[in-house]
């Protein structure tokens, strides 16, 4: 199993997310959690279409913290 990192982003009136490791994988949702699911499902369907096509899968590397600032 892999397990790509996903940045989640407030756009407006809804939220999009994008996985750094995958580079046009993106998509959006009403909510936080809708939008997480929403990624899910895109990238399985990004990772059958690069096996499908013949492109080696991209191994995750990023990694994404949260850090505090005063």
């Amino acid at each position: 199993m892999l397990r790509y990192t996903i940045i989640i982003e407030k756009a407006g009136d809804n939220y999009s997310a994008y996985a750094p490791d995958l580079p046009g994988c993106i998509t959006t949702g009403p909510t936080v959690e809708q939008t997480r699911r929403n990624m899910e499902e895109a990238i399985a369907f990004h990772l059958h279409g690069m096996h499908e096509d013949g492109e080696p899968i991209p191994q995750p590397n990023s990694t994404a913290a949260i850090v505090e600032v005063a």
